[in-house]
């Protein structure tokens, strides 16, 4: 395990603790909350009641003061920290807030001078705020989870050998040179070579390639990797840090590590309203002070300028929309775990797809089924050729059988099933030898390859004997995904440049391309190259999304501006994505784009209204038209909640924007 991986754990566990934390707060300060603004005056005039009792009004003192140091708590250290660094934001503006707010509506409720309390307004200002904060951290929570995912892909264990005789090893253990058994179905738990057996492994979601690769002698295998029907015997050349599967880990980190430092909207215009706030508020103090006012009546005006600005609405201006939008889109096979994705996916220039299990199934289906021999059709036979590989759980096999049950074709029994080592199976259907061979068979007993098995670079063609005479074939392929032609079209009409980065052959990588009508393909990549993509079309100023569904794409998931997983992908990819495509149709990439602009456009108008209101009230709040007209306290308070409302009814909007 690659050093700071441990140190990553336990900060996405403080992340969590974190968000728990925030929730808990929320529901203690809002049960506390609803005493305080029942017996509140303001409350009770606006609505229409009256409700008093002896000593009500110190309930609302000793509930305030509690809601105020205990739910206020993580908004006073945030205003300290970011005192500290010397960059105030939202922290800063709502730590002020509060503060002036409790110790304002303290000094009234003590007699010390004239007005009317802002509990209320504390209290529902605090329960807002961790209510807007925890939306926005459970968002973006469990980024960090792709790596505890990508570690779990390697067995804990391996068989290794001690002379002749087999040990289970724990895998942090063994060294290179060691040689460990990798049993038939089982993962292989280092990089290293073959020395002894042959089995087909399946490395799609480490490497892209859609074709189980048979291994033999000296031939290498990855840490991961799902072992097919034979057993192998491994010399580990590579362990720990060094590892391919490792190297995955840090480039994920690393990616990851460079997103965090986003810097979003409502950060900024919380920047920005500090400054106002603060500015506009002491100088307001000083001014009246300056003019020969009590200081009670400057004080008022100050505090009136602060809670006006209060950032009540900016506090559920972006949260508020991000969770209607996330809510809506999942209705519609988007899952969002990052709103930075939908504020920035109206910027999207350039699309990299990869293509195992994205723009294609990944798995095989048949294109061609071809007689050769007089007395077999097509159905005869696939009937045949399916009837032997239901035997067999090879990929290839089972592509067989599935397109022999999607004909509703009837399979016969078969005997004497049996494995042709590295070449195919052979049994008796029918009363009859049946073998289902590779070229390679073919060439080694002298058998003529037909002419029309040429076929295209990106099928893998099957050869069916009968009683050892070539009776026909069967072409098989990974199936472009339904639906990829045409969200490829729709993203091109957008102006939108699709890319392909694939771990297969530039044969099969250019056929895929041109089917699709791709502006470009990347072929024969492995993770640190689709990075490597990446970052070279960031670098020449394109606005990047990756769309990928293998452990293999997620370095580039991570890197990519916008990283968006197959939902029938790894857990690794979509763990590590931005975005999940929880149906895995194409067509909600394209679906991607427009609610991304949709969602972006009502953030902006949000906080429009969150903040715009304060261009008239503030000045207001100030004085500016004493003493014609004072703003109180208590309309500044109602002017500023009503802010909230507007904003609050503008994001229910979007939902008609999504439908």
């Amino acid at each position: 395990m690659p050093s700071g991986m441990h140190g990553d754990h336990a900060g996405h566990g403080d992340h969590s603790g974190m968000i728990a934390d925030f929730m808990r707060r929320f529901w203690i300060s809002l049960l506390l909350t609803v005493p305080v603004v029942a017996i509140s005056p303001m409350f009770q005039m606006a609505v229409g009641y009256h409700f008093d009792f002896p000593g009500s009004n110190w309930v609302s003192v000793i509930l305030g003061a509690i809601i105020y140091f205990y739910g206020g708590r993580p908004f006073l250290k945030g205003l300290w920290d970011e005192v500290r660094r010397r960059e105030p934001g939202m922290m800063t503006l709502i730590g002020v807030a509060i503060t002036v707010a409790f110790f304002y509506s303290t000094i009234v409720a003590a007699g010390l001078m004239e007005g009317m309390d802002f509990y209320w307004e504390l209290a529902t200002l605090i329960v807002i705020m961790l209510l807007g904060h925890w939306l926005e951290m459970k968002s973006v929570a469990g980024a960090s989870r792709a790596l505890e995912l990508i570690v779990k892909m390697l067995p804990a264990e391996a068989h290794m050998y001690h002379g002749d005789i087999l040990h289970d090893m724990r895998v942090d253990t063994l060294k290179p040179g060691d040689l460990v058994l990798v049993k038939p179905g089982e993962k292989i738990p280092v990089d290293g070579t073959v020395t002894e057996g042959s089995s087909s492994v399946n490395e799609s979601m480490l490497t892209g390639e859609s074709v189980p690769v048979l291994k033999t002698t000296e031939m290498k295998v990855i840490a991961g990797a799902l072992n097919g029907e034979g057993s192998l015997k491994i010399r580990v050349d590579k362990s720990g840090k060094d590892s391919y599967l490792n190297k995955v880990i840090t480039l994920v980190q690393e990616a990851q590590a460079a997103k965090s430092k986003t810097q979003h909207l409502a950060d900024r215009a919380a920047a920005w309203l500090t400054f106002i706030a603060l500015g506009v508020g002491l100088s307001t103090l000083a001014i009246w002070l300056f003019l020969g006012k009590a200081f009670s009546f400057a004080l008022e005006r100050m505090v009136t300028v602060m809670v006006t600005s209060c950032p009540h609405a900016l506090g559920v201006a972006i949260p508020l929309v991000v969770a209607i939008s996330t809510a809506m889109t999942a209705r519609r096979g988007l899952l969002i775990r990052n709103r930075t994705a939908f504020e920035n996916a109206r910027r999207i220039t350039a699309m990299v797809f990869d293509k195992t299990g994205t723009l294609t199934e990944g798995k095989f289906g048949v294109s061609r089924i071809q007689p050769i021999a007089s007395g077999f059709d097509k159905n005869s036979l696939l009937t045949t050729a399916a009837a032997l590989e239901q035997e067999s759980q090879h990929p290839i096999a089972q592509g067989i059988v599935a397109a022999a049950k999607a004909s509703g074709l009837s399979l016969p029994a078969v005997s004497g099933f049996a494995a042709i080592t590295g070449k195919g199976v052979s049994g008796e259907v029918g009363g009859k030898k049946i073998s289902i061979v590779s070229p390679g068979y073919l060439k080694e007993k002298g058998i003529e390859i037909p002419r029309e098995a040429a076929g295209s670079i990106a099928e893998t063609i099957i050869f069916v004997l009968e009683n050892d005479k070539l009776a026909g074939f069967v072409a098989l392929s990974d199936q472009i995904r339904p639906g990829a032609a045409e969200a490829v079209r729709h993203l091109k009409n957008q102006g939108i440049k699709v890319f392909m980065a694939t771990g297969d052959n530039t044969m099969v990588g250019e056929a895929v391309s041109r089917e699709l009508g791709l502006d470009g393909f990347f072929a024969e990549v492995l993770p640190h190259q689709k990075v490597e993509i990446v970052k070279d079309l960031q670098a020449r100023g394109e606005f990047v999304a990756m769309t990928g569904d293998g452990v293999n794409d997620a370095p580039a998931l991570a890197q990519a501006d916008i990283g968006i997983a197959i939902g029938s992908g790894t857990d690794v990819a979509a763990e590590t994505a931005d975005i999940i495509l929880t149906d895995s149709k194409l067509s909600d990439v394209l679906g991607l784009v427009n609610f991304g602009k949709a969602t972006y456009r009502k953030m902006v108008q949000n906080l429009f209204w969150a903040t715009g209101y304060n261009v008239v009230t503030i000045p207001l709040a100030a004085g500016v038209l004493y003493p014609n007209f004072v703003l109180s306290p208590a309309m500044g308070a109602v002017l500023m909640s009503l802010s909230t409302v507007v904003v609050a009814v503008n994001a229910q909007l979007l939902r008609k924007d999504l439908m």
